[in-house]
């Protein structure tokens, strides 16, 4: 029998993305953020998150997707890192789907940049393709570890 794998998803500009469940503290909706001043651009700012300070990752930005329409404000999906809570900035938040690790497929060819390097592949679900992201990679730029 084949591993199921539970993800929690949400999107961006029309794309569905995925995370591990297991690496998702919570999701939120929008929280009010203190800009950070020579921050890298894809630090959209910090939020308190009941006293603990978070780094808020625009997501569009990270994916070298355009930015979220005007009037139009994210959603938080808080990941764990070694590094400690990050906020992923999306479009809005998806159901917890299941999916059959028998489903899971290599990056497709059309993902370019830096969406390739924070992509780990793909399920394809009857719908639409679920893209499953690298949590780790994509905050890593908030810890400074950017390759």
């Amino acid at each position: 029998m084949a591993a199921a794998r539970q993800l929690c998803t949400f999107f961006l500009d029309e794309l569905y993305f995925g995370v591990d469940v297991q690496k998702v503290q919570e999701v939120i909706r929008y929280q009010e953020m203190t800009r950070v001043p020579l921050a890298p651009p894809v630090v959209q700012g910090l939020i308190n998150l009941r006293g603990q300070i978070v780094t808020a990752i625009d997501m569009r930005r990270r994916l070298d997707l355009p930015a979220l329409p005007e009037g139009q404000l994210p959603m938080n999906v808080v990941i764990r890192t070694d590094d400690g809570p990050v906020s992923l900035l999306v479009d809005e938040i998806g159901d917890v789907q299941e999916v059959d690790s028998e489903q899971f497929e290599r990056p497709p060819e059309t993902l370019r940049g830096q969406a390739r390097e924070m992509i780990q592949g793909a399920y394809k679900l009857n719908e639409r393709l679920l893209l499953i992201l690298d949590s780790d990679r994509a905050a890593c730029i908030a810890s400074g570890h950017h390759e």
